[in-house]
Formats: structure tokens, C-alpha cells, sequence
């Protein structure tokens, strides 16, 4: 009896995890990618002798990602390693403040207390609270869909709902971070927790303070050949497991009779399929590939979450200060929030993150010299002059980064590549560039994310950024799980 087929269109994170999870069950799967090489926003650059992770640059909650290989009766350590880091990052303000985020969570709260008018106890109790949201909503909130009757028939989803009050989820990220902290420049630092799904601090829920527990508890990781690793190790055992990958193959249209799902449409070609999951986002799902099926359209016009600018720069110089990961804050965290969200332009001080791959793997840089990933918050797309701004936010980034660490690094750039909300648009299918589909700026926003299965086509899937739980690597693996779980339901 021939196997029962699954088509993954899109060959993200998600879509390959989707792929993995189709294969052990016994489908006949085959993945079509658009670009030339696999992994969406998770991709690479090489330039000069520098390598790059082009886009998600911090790895956490790993088991997601080893869950994989076990599921496929495979050692992960076969395919995949990684390092457990002891600090998550350095932090650097205007006034010469540099803190260490340790990952020892002891070590971390102490250096805040010797540092700055903050206590290592409101550390303690904050991350305590964090940790409670997380119990609160991981399972209900993350493993389920929010779609089905089934997901709130647990017991585990009935305790969540008579705790709900403890998840903060009706006063903003930022007001609750302002009573927690005596210092406003430790709020500052928990407050950018939201720009981790691409929302606005001043205006998304204080359950937003969930994401800091992935790190301070489950701890911070670096694969040992990078973010790309992952993608090269999932795509090896998704071979090993028969699937196969089609690259440089765009779909067209998904197919559906009777609303059940046929297959896809590349040119006039029709590859069958009895399921078809989506990786790419939402909005270009319904826009470009069901064109003739009604849109969700008030999903489909939520306000999308934030952008970026990266810089990847090739560096001739060697700089001790800093660390794998780095941020400079802005002055006025909150006049560059309301310059993202209501101007729609980048801030002229901008917060910078600094990747840095090279401080622990050697061979992203030649000798003597680092690959900086730097990366500024920004808009979605909405037809700015992207060039001119471009221009700007260079000039204000080294003018800022040479002030803080008091020396000048403009000559040191021996190399320069630029990804701007246009380009994340084009190479990953992400609607105005935006980085993980709809943003959290309200208390519903994770009720208001598209299921990761079609109500109206039996058989149609989704999963990724743009999706159910939301984005970033770990949820959009999640996203993956789900719709196995919806499928082992089905009995397919």
C-alpha cells in the first residue's frame, strides 16, 4: 500500500521540524522552497573570508530541536551539538554602565546590586514571576491550539484558566517592569523581552515577561557551527528519514475540491497531496496561493510586528569588551518605541545589537578580526525611503557605538553586507518584512494568531512565525508539534 503523501511548502525552521514530524509518521513528504538553500530567516551569509548567521542569532530551549532526532529514534549528539553559554549578554549605557547578564542566575542579580540602585532581591522576584507565567501558559498557550474545543478539556488547561489573573496580562510589559525595578535602566533591560516577537513594550502584555524564564532557567546556547547548524542538522535527518527537498521551486496555488485539499499547482503542473502545510506567512498563504478562497481579512490586517535593519560587518579588529551577544540601549527607550510604532521611521538613537559568532567560533572570522551581526529594531515596510534611511542609521549606529567604547571602528569595516525590511520580505516570504507575522501589542494577541490548521479545507496546515504560538525558533517548532498532534488525532 503506497504511502499517504504531505506536501511542506517552505523549507523554514518550521517546515522542516513539519517535515521531520510527517516523516516518522509514514508520509511520503516532500518540501518546496522558493530560495536556493533551505532554513527561511534561519540562513547564512559568507562574504570575504566572514561568516554570518543571517538572521535569528540566540538559541534557547534546545530540547525543541533534540526532541526531533529522538522522535526519529536518532542520538541528536549524532547530528547536532551545542555549548551551554554563561552569560546570555552585555549590556552598555550612555552613562558608562556595563552590566553582564550571567546565565547563574545568583552571579547575575548580585552584579545588579553592586551595580545599580536595583536589588539582587527584585532580580529574584521578578524571574520568580516569570517563571510562574511560564507554568501558567506553556502548555495551554504553546503545545495546544487555541482553536479546539480539545485543547481546554485537560485538566492542566483548567488550572491555567483559575490562574489566569497571575499571567499580568491587563496592564503593559513596561508598567509592570517599572514596579518591579527600582532602577529604570534594569526595566529597560527586561522591557526589551518584547522586541523577541517583534512588539511594543508600552503597549504589549506584562505576559510578555514569560521570555526571560527561557533563558535564566532553561539557559542560553550556541550550536558549535552556528544558528545554521540547525538547519544543516535538520535537513540531514530529515534525508536520512526519505524526505525529499525541491529548491528553487516556488508553489503557485494550493489545490482543494469539495473544500479538501488536492495538492499544490507549480506553473500548470498539480503535485497531489492528501496534506498540504504551509511555512510560508500567513498573509502570502491567502494572498498568493488561495486567491480564490475568502481571506481571513481581519486577521489579515492586524498591525505586523516590528522589522529590522542588520548590518553584517566584517571587522579587522579585535575587541575584548564585548561578548557573543550585545546591546547598546537607547537613551529614551520609550521616544524609540513611539518612532517604530507611530512615526514608522528608525529611531536616531537606537538600541544596536552586536552578534559577535567569532568570540566562540573561530572560524567565522580570519584571525585577528570579528563578524559583527548588527542589528537595529525598525518598522514594517510601508513604502519608506529605506535607502535614505539606510544611510542615517549607519551614521547614528558608529556614532554610537564609537562613543560608548570610546574608540572609532568606521575603517576597521573591511566588508559590509545590508538586509532591510524589503530584503527579509523578498528572501523569506514575511509580509512588509516583519519578523514574526502579527505583533502582541494587545492582551488577545495570542488568540488572534491564525490556527496552525484550515477550519474550511481538510487537509490544509500552517506553521511558522506568522502562525499559532508565534515566532522565534522555539515556537515556530512548536507550531510543528501541534499540527502533529492535530494529525495523530486524525489517525492519518
Amino acid at each position: 500500500m503506497p504511502k499517504p503523501k504531505a506536501i511542506i511548502i517552505g523549507a523554514g525552521v518550521a517546515g522542516i521540524a513539519s517535515a521531520i514530524r510527517m516523516a516518522v509518521k509514514g508520509f511520503d513528504v516532500a518540501v518546496f522552497e522558493a530560495n536556493a538553500y533551505p532554513g527561511g530567516k534561519l540562513a547564512e551569509i559568507k562574504l570575504e573570508g566572514f561568516r554570518f548567521d543571517a538572521g535569528p542569532s540566540l538559541f534557547t530551549m534546545p530540547q525543541y530541536v533534540d526532541e526531533l532526532f529522538e522522535l526519529a529514534g536518532k542520538n541528536p549528539k549524532d547530528y547536532f551539538e551545542y555549548e551551554k553559554l554563561n552569560e546570555v549578554c552585555r549590556y552598555f549605557y550612555e552613562d558608562g554602565l556595563r552590566l553582564t547578564a550571567h546565565t547563574d542566575l545568583n552571579k547575575f542579580a548580585a552584579e545588579i546590586e553592586q551595580r545599580t540602585q536595583s536589588s539582587a532581591k527584585e532580580v529574584k522576584r521578578f524571574l520568580k514571576k516569570s517563571e510562574t507565567i511560564y507554568d501558567i501558559t506553556h502548555r495551554v498557550f504553546l503545545e495546544r491550539s487555541l482553536h479546539k474545543i480539545k485543547s481546554y478539556l485537560h485538566w492542566d488547561t483548567l488550572r491555567s484558566v483559575f490562574r489566569f489573573g497571575q499571567i499580568d496580562a491587563f496592564r503593559t510589559q513596561a508598567k509592570a517592569n517599572e514596579s518591579s525595578f527600582t532602577d529604570e535602566r534594569i526595566t529597560q533591560i527586561f522591557n526589551r523581552y518584547a522586541t523577541y516577537n517583534g512588539s511594543n513594550p508600552y503597549q504589549a502584555p506584562a505576559t510578555l515577561n514569560v521570555i526571560p524564564h527561557f533563558e535564566y532557567h532553561f539557559g542560553a546556547f550556541l550550536p558549535k557551527n552556528g544558528m545554521y547548524g540547525i538547519i544543516d542538522a535538520l535537513v540531514k535527518l530529515a534525508k536520512d528519514l526519505g524526505v525529499k527537498f525541491l529548491m528553487n521551486s516556488r508553489v503557485d496555488e494550493i489545490v482543494y475540491d469539495n473544500k479538501v485539499v488536492t495538492g499544490i499547482k507549480i506553473s500548470d503542473k498539480l503535485i497531489a497531496s492528501s496534506v498540504v502545510i504551509s511555512n510560508l506567512d500567513i498573509w502570502f498563504t491567502y494572498r498568493k496561493l488561495l486567491k480564490a478562497f475568502p481571506a481571513p481579512e481581519k486577521l489579515l490586517s492586524q498591525e505586523r510586528s516590528s522589522s529590522a535593519l542588520i548590518f553584517y560587518w566584517g571587522v579587522k579588529s579585535s575587541h575584548p569588551e564585548l561578548g557573543l551577544h550585545n546591546i547598546f540601549f537607547a537613551k529614551d527607550y520609550k521616544a524609540e518605541f513611539d518612532s517604530i510604532w507611530k512615526a514608522e521611521a528608525p529611531y536616531h538613537d537606537p538600541t544596536i545589537y552586536i552578534n559577535i559568532t567569532s568570540k566562540h567560533i573561530e572560524s567565522d572570522a580570519p584571525a585577528g578580526c570579528e563578524n559583527w551581526f548588527v542589528m537595529i529594531n525598525v518598522p514594517a515596510n510601508k513604502g519608506q525611503d529605506w535607502d535614505k534611511l539606510i544611510t542615517q542609521a549607519k551614521q547614528n549606529i558608529l556614532q554610537k557605538v564609537n562613543s560608548i567604547l570610546k574608540k572609532t571602528i568606521n575603517d576597521d569595516i573591511v566588508c559590509e553586507r545590508v538586509l532591510d525590511p524589503r530584503g527579509i520580505e523578498l528572501n523569506t516570504g514575511s509580509y512588509q518584512g516583519s519578523l514574526y507575522g502579527n505583533s502582541s501589542n494587545n492582551q488577545f494577541a495570542a488568540f488572534l494568531r491564525h490556527p496552525n490548521f484550515s477550519s474550511q479545507i481538510e487537509g490544509l496546515y500552517f506553521c511558522g512565525g506568522s502562525v499559532h504560538p508565534g515566532g522565534g525558533i522555539p515556537l515556530a517548532l512548536l507550531s510543528a508539534k501541534i499540527i502533529d498532534q492535530d494529525l495523530g488525532i486524525k489517525g492519518l
